[in-house]
């Protein structure tokens, strides 16, 4: 069993969320799964994913009043570094570090999503955003000022 199954605990309720999440998931169980000779080509895979990931997540943030910095997005960035530094090491020959990311992401991808992105989720929603096309069928639900947090109640 992978370090991380995908659960109904980690729906957030949003279906274009939601299947990012789960090819996440599934790209960090072929991580697990794979020999040393398959492993930097699956994390290649899994970090390019995540820049999409993350980079449609900042996206989202930033057309529904989400500050430049706000600690969600800043917290992408410094995932997103910690994956390229293990790719580059797997790239020349140290697969210890993704082996090691690999458990640590199963244990932070929950927190994160059960919590940064849940309130991004609640935001969304409540804005009626359509990612297809950008648009916000409530735009009086817009904040009146920047998000600086991370977007839940006790994150300012």
């Amino acid at each position: 069993m992978p370090a991380l199954p995908w659960s109904e605990g980690l729906e957030l309720g949003l279906s274009f969320m939601d299947t990012t999440h789960k090819e996440f998931i599934d790209l960090l169980a072929r991580a697990e799964a794979a020999g040393d000779d398959a492993l930097p080509a699956v994390w290649e895979e899994l970090v390019a994913h995540t820049e999409d990931h993350f980079a449609r997540e900042d996206e989202w943030m930033l057309a529904t009043g989400f500050a430049l910095g706000n600690c969600h997005s800043s917290h992408h960035k410094v995932v997103l570094q910690v994956l390229r530094d293990g790719l580059a090491k797997a790239a020349s020959g140290d697969l210890n570090p993704a082996r090691q990311m690999i458990q640590e992401l199963a244990v932070w991808f929950p927190q994160h999503a059960q919590t940064m992105d849940a309130a991004l989720a609640l935001h969304l929603r409540g804005l009626g955003y359509d990612p297809e096309t950008g648009q916000v069928l409530d735009p009086a639900a817009l904040p009146a000022e920047a998000i600086s947090g991370c977007g839940g109640a006790g994150c300012s």
